[in-house]
């Protein structure tokens, strides 16, 4: 989602483990203890900390391949894939989630002292699968600074790695390569673009709350074509199906009004596309900087306002940890003749890390200008919490 995996660490969980990061200790810094979590993290991209960083404050030139690698100068970015696959074998449908966000500690990078430890990045990973067939749900995470080779990220080519974690350039040069593993599950991807990039919000600017600098840069690519191994629970499956990058960087964006946000990625069966994005202010009202893109079949784009969008929740899942998320959805768009329902695969798709959110695989049933029509997507969910 567009500022997403920044916020899903909580201020507490990521300082207080990122602590020693910056310094020259010769150790490594082990990954914290869990921690109630929560997804009421707007405080991380409040306008605190920030001086002395890169800011998302007037609308760039995007250049590619190379806005796929770092912009170290900025407080935060985030690497975020999800897709939808098929067994080849008809043995079972899957959804999935890897994410790698870099944090900056400091806006300057430390004294070289020698130290193999010594960093001012840290990268943090989230890894998860959801087995449709056998209604399971299957989550990872890991955090290492960004030295000593733990993890880090570069352009020339693409390379963005955590341990073993990898985003990497594909074989044909023009898309993604990516590997993870963790316990019972692994996966190994290629994931080839069959529409264009999309720069969301004004010319890639994607404004958040009030103020100059409020922003992210924000580009997706809704529809990645993907092929490759799946790993799960002992089986390992030959799978294809779809999947979705977005990619944003910045180093503020949140006002302490703004709670939490409902993100949808939909991808559609007529070849069209619909991401959008609820921020949720304290009281649960959607703020005025919602927003979205229509990408329609031949990859050209629309901006979305709240305005242009009715979101109406049918139905709701009680989370055993704490909390009511919305488990439902109706989603109409009157100037694209779009009426549609979004069904999550399964209820619980929940991520109970260091913080609590749902992200997870969802279906699309219902029609555009009186035609059926169907598809499938990823929604996440975050301030829900009972916090």
């Amino acid at each position: 989602m567009y500022f997403n995996k920044v916020l899903h660490l909580s201020v507490f969980s990521v300082y207080f483990f990122l602590a020693g990061c910056q310094g020259s200790r010769d150790e490594p810094v082990p990954a914290p203890a869990e921690v109630p979590a929560s997804s009421r993290l707007s405080e991380l991209l409040s306008d605190g900390g920030v001086s002395g960083y890169a800011m998302a404050d007037a609308p760039r030139d995007f250049r590619f391949p190379r806005d796929h690698g770092p912009h170290e100068a900025y407080r935060n970015e985030w690497w975020y894939f999800t897709g939808n696959l098929d067994a080849d074998d008809g043995g079972g449908r899957f959804g999935f989630e890897l994410t790698i966000f870099r944090f900056a500690l400091s806006p300057n990078a430390p004294e070289n002292d020698g130290s193999a430890w010594a960093t001012n990045q840290v990268y943090i990973g989230h890894f998860a699968v959801t087995d449709v067939n056998r209604k399971q749900f299957h989550v990872a995470q890991r955090y290492a600074r960004g030295a000593a080779g733990l993890a880090g990220a570069g352009t020339d080519p693409l390379r963005v790695w955590l341990d073993d974690w990898r985003v990497g350039v594909s074989g044909s040069g023009t898309g993604f390569r990516l590997q993870a593993g963790d316990g019972e599950i692994g996966l190994d991807l290629i994931l080839e673009p069959s529409k264009p990039i999309v720069l969301n919000g004004e010319g890639g600017l994607s404004q958040k709350s009030e103020g100059a600098g409020s922003a992210s840069y924000y580009y997706s690519i809704p529809r990645l074509e993907t092929t490759g191994l799946l790993r799960v629970v002992g089986s390992e499956y030959r799978v294809t199906g779809r999947s979705w990058l977005d990619r944003e960087w910045g180093s503020n964006a949140l006002s302490a009004r703004q709670a939490g946000w409902d993100w949808f990625a939909l991808q559609l069966e007529d070849g069209s596309d619909l991401m959008f994005y609820v921020l949720r202010e304290l009281d649960g009202a959607p703020g005025p900087y919602s927003a979205g893109t229509w990408i329609d079949a031949g990859g050209d784009s629309m901006p979305l306002a709240l305005a242009d969008v009715a979101i109406e929740v049918t139905d709701r899942w009680q989370s055993e940890h704490g909390g009511v998320y919305p488990a439902g959805w109706r989603i109409r768009v009157p100037s694209l003749g779009l009426d549609v329902r979004v069904l999550p695969v399964l209820d619980n798709q929940e991520l109970v890390t260091t913080v609590r959110y749902w992200e997870g695989a969802v279906d699309v049933i219902g029609e555009r200008d009186g035609r059926p029509l169907g598809g499938r997507g990823y929604v996440e969910l975050t301030g829900y919490d009972s916090d």
